[in-house]
């Protein structure tokens, strides 16, 4: 086993995560917040990490959808990051002017991807709104940090009470910018050396989305 490995699987570290937020929960509670829990996974990784936060907290499980914004020339290299509802965010080191027609294409090609996703995936959502609710939004590792925050940021306007990030692992450099885009961060790790999600679980195959639908219908006991 590589020495890099802190998790056996999604699920695994799921259920550690699961542990820390109630930990979380459970100290607001002692402080009088009585706000109800609702739990945001970034599909389609994030799923199989939300379910046993979801089961552990009695609580929802939805989605917010959300989609690097490739670069033209190296498709491997997010410049960006936007929601199946179209919040965007761009990185401060653009290689080209954000109107201009290649970065737009490249946001439409990106929003598509969202939209479908979300469309495949919605008919096994909640009917449920943040508005007044702790919102945990929950990813199986963060690396770059656009994705997760423009998820908040579409979350934010939906009026939550708070919006809390838990994740198993992100890099350690990332810690204060997280922290400073929401009300609470949860992480389990956070490496020195960290490269890619990937590297930290022993197994990270991709979570096709079939299996996706039926972790939604699962945790949210739909029929």
């Amino acid at each position: 086993m590589s020495p890099y490995v802190l998790f056996k699987d999604r699920n695994s570290a799921g259920e550690q995560l699961a542990q820390a937020i109630e930990d979380q929960m459970n100290l607001i509670r002692a402080q009088g917040v009585l706000a109800k829990p609702i739990v945001y996974a970034l599909p389609r990784g994030g799923l199989p990490v939300a379910v046993p936060v979801a089961l552990k907290l009695g609580c929802p499980l939805d989605i917010v959808v959300a989609k690097k914004i490739a670069q033209p020339e190296d498709p491997e290299l997010a410049i960006g990051a936007v929601t199946a509802d179209g919040q965007a965010i761009w990185s401060n080191r653009l290689p080209l002017p954000q109107d201009h027609p290649k970065l737009q294409e490249a946001l439409r090609q990106a929003q598509e991807k969202a939209q479908d996703q979300f469309d495949r995936l919605a008919p096994n959502c909640p009917q449920i709104s943040p508005e007044g609710a702790i919102a945990i939004l929950i990813d199986d590792g963060i690396a770059t940090g656009m994705t997760i925050a423009v998820a908040v940021s579409a979350l934010q306007l939906q009026k939550p009470a708070q919006v809390w990030i838990g994740t198993p692992v992100a890099p350690l450099g990332l810690s204060k910018s997280l922290e400073q885009m929401c009300d609470r961060v949860i992480v389990l790790a956070t490496p020195h050396q960290f490269f890619s999600v990937s590297r930290f679980y022993g197994e990270f195959s991709q979570v096709e989305i079939e299996v996706a639908s039926t972790l939604l219908q699962q945790a949210n006991q739909l029929p």
